[in-house]
């Protein structure tokens, strides 16, 4: 007999309309804890929305979403953050006028409290982790656009999140920098559940375990990285004949 396992989180025909456009239409999902998942899909498919309604900055016109049991539809996104769901997002949301090191602190001190030994470790930690350490004195609006992707990244990190949300993190970063990005998200997958959205193929094939695809506000296909390659529906509306 199969054991049946909570998804860490889950959408239970979750919609989203903004006046007569419906943007994301009746969409269930699930991912089991631990998990990388990538979501993509076209311009317009409705993966931002579907984001944002998971970590709860955009509100959902019907539906439910659970997360690790607990039904947060309803919680806004400040209170997500405190049960364990950490988001980054295609527009970056550092503070330029604050040096590195102040930005993952202003990340992650509500959860260490006056504990400075606690904030100043996990400042350097994160900033390890995406290779910014070395610079942890600098301001914040000094560094490139794929820089600063990345020390929203260790913003996150900082937080020690059960689920971790990527929406675009390699847009700005160089080749060598994307590799770097990979073999960080390898790692983490290990700690955490991982939502990415991420229009960068080869980065989708090479760290997701499942893969879902919206099209058109809708669930096309969910699958493993070789069943998406392999499903015409998906090549037609996404990827292109190349990518088969």
């Amino acid at each position: 007999m199969a054991i049946m396992t909570t998804p860490h989180i889950s959408a239970d025909g979750i919609s989203r309309h903004f006046g007569g456009l419906i943007a994301v239409d009746q969409v269930d999902f699930a991912v089991p804890r631990g998990e990388i998942r990538a979501i993509i899909g076209p311009n317009g498919a409705g993966k931002s929305t579907f984001v944002g309604m998971l970590c709860g900055r955009i509100p959902v016109s019907a539906g439910r979403i659970m997360f690790d049991g607990k039904d947060v539809t309803a919680l806004p996104a400040h209170k997500r953050i405190r049960q364990g769901i950490a988001y980054t997002f295609q527009i970056t949301s550092i503070y330029g006028r604050l040096s590195l090191k102040d930005n993952v602190r202003l990340a992650t001190s509500w959860r260490w409290g006056n504990d400075e030994q606690a904030i100043q470790n996990t400042i350097e930690e994160s900033l390890e982790k995406v290779g910014l350490a070395d610079r942890m004195d600098q301001m914040a609006g000094d560094l490139s656009y794929g820089h600063q992707r990345l020390l929203e990244i260790a913003m996150g990190i900082s937080q020690h999140p059960q689920l971790l949300i990527l929406d675009e993190p390699t847009q700005g970063l160089a080749d060598s920098e994307i590799a770097g990005f990979v073999k960080l998200i390898r790692e983490l997958g290990g700690d955490m559940t991982i939502l990415l959205i991420e229009h960068n193929m080869n980065v989708v094939m090479d760290t997701a375990d499942q893969i879902t695809v919206l099209n058109l506000g809708k669930v096309l296909a969910t699958g493993t990285p070789a069943d998406i390659r392999a499903n015409r529906d998906v090549q037609i509306a996404y990827l292109g004949e190349t990518h088969a």
